[in-house]
């Protein structure tokens, strides 16, 4: 595989970096084969093969999680006095059944699906890597990168956690991320400084009391009504806790009661979501809502017992790595390729990583040109425009040659 610069529209010389054609056909060959395959997290052992093995083919060396699945390569040696950046990618699918019709490469397995993209960040970051890494044998790559591979995206807290625990952050100082966006035409990217995703956290509550007749309803504890008035009012209770522009939010999902309309029960549950925007409020979160929830269950006469589980923190892009992003998209398909991006209140592990080192996670977008409908994620129909592989391998290229100094 021979890479040669281009020029771009200006009549400068180009960055490196860009696909050829046989490398394009190859990684889409690739994606398809990931989506006829998916696996859920951390099972995902035929897709580390398949990624270890090209990595390999290409003269890299992964190095294969401690968990086996997932992995980590370098490339270049790594120099203490010169951070890497790290391009990340998750590898795991969902547990819905895909439902695309007429798709030669839709799902092989029952009741799975990569319906969130996953299939085509780890493609992404393949390719990049397997470009890169041809720069370096050319000489052109400045300074070593890191390539991560990350298992169980999809399951609270998050695979990122092992990755960090096993040493796939030493020696890197920046790190990137893309993320598919059905809502952005193909060869776009969206941006955004600050918090591009939420928080989420799991919230489980338990109500007791004793029950007894709806006769005689002074002579029970009304869970009924108790946990209604906590699915209620503590949402409220939470939002005038703090500042409005954290995006602090309690959503219930379940609530169960009762099973005869005469009987007053003696056991209540809720579950739902806790999500946020804002770092300091979210560590503020547990207190906050476990006050309001004793405080609002109190006051019906029942005993609360509450499971707050840690999920993921926001994603919080940092914006001298957004920037890099943006010089690097700009480098490949002008400005106009680049397109400010809004928040999501959905969850991302990515976030983690930003507890150790800055780093930036961009929506790179999945929609065919022309195509009006939103196949939206987590939705058994989801697919993407594959020319969007390119677009990503290219800002990731870029944005690693860029940071290198070239």
């Amino acid at each position: 595989m021979s890479l040669e610069s281009e020029a771009d529209t200006h009549g400068e010389a180009a960055l490196p970096g860009t696909l050829p054609e046989a490398l394009r056909a190859e990684l889409i060959a690739f994606r398809r084969d990931l989506h006829m395959h998916p696996e859920l997290g951390n099972q995902e052992f035929r897709t580390t093969a398949a990624i270890k093995a090209r990595l390999e083919q290409a003269g890299l060396a992964p190095r294969v999680l401690r968990t086996g699945t997932g992995l980590v390569c370098d490339i270049g040696e790594p120099d203490p006095a010169r951070p890497m950046l790290a391009l990340r990618a998750d590898i795991d699918a969902l547990p819905i059944p895909d439902t695309k019709a007429d798709c030669p490469y839709r799902s092989t397995v029952p009741d799975r699906a990569h319906a969130c993209g996953h299939d085509v960040h780890t493609t992404v970051v393949l390719g990049a890597g397997l470009v890169l890494a041809d720069l370096h044998r050319q000489g052109l790559l400045r300074r070593a990168v890191r390539l991560i591979f990350q298992p169980a995206e999809e399951v609270l807290p998050g695979g990122a956690q092992e990755v960090v625990e096993s040493g796939g952050l030493d020696g890197v100082g920046r790190i990137v991320a893309v993320h598919c966006d059905p809502k952005v035409e193909a060869g776009r990217v969206g941006l955004r400084h600050g918090a591009i995703t939420s928080a989420c956290d799991r919230l489980e509550v338990a109500l007791d009391g004793p029950g007894g007749h709806t006769a005689r309803p002074h002579l029970t504890t009304d869970l009924v009504t108790a946990v209604a008035r906590v699915a209620v009012d503590v949402p409220a209770v939470v939002a005038r806790r703090v500042d409005a522009r954290s995006g602090l939010s309690v959503t219930w999902g379940r609530i169960e009661s009762g099973h005869a309309c005469n009987v007053v029960p003696q056991h209540a549950e809720l579950a739902g979501t806790v999500r946020c925007l804002d770092l300091a409020a979210w560590r503020a979160a547990p207190d906050i809502v476990h006050a309001a929830i004793d405080e609002v269950a109190t006051l019906h006469r029942a005993k609360s017992q509450i499971n707050y589980i840690r999920g993921v923190p926001p994603v919080v892009n940092d914006a001298a790595v957004t920037e890099l992003l943006r010089e690097a998209m700009t480098a490949r398909r002008g400005a106009e390729s680049v397109e400010d991006t809004e928040q999501s209140l959905g969850g991302e592990d990515f976030s983690w990583y930003l507890e150790h080192v800055p780093g930036s996670m961009a929506r790179l977008g999945v929609r065919r040109p022309g195509d009006h409908v939103v196949r939206d994620l987590h939705q058994g129909d989801f697919d993407a425009d594959e020319s969007a592989i390119t677009a990503g391998v290219e800002l990731f290229t870029a944005a690693a040659l860029l940071d290198a100094g070239v």
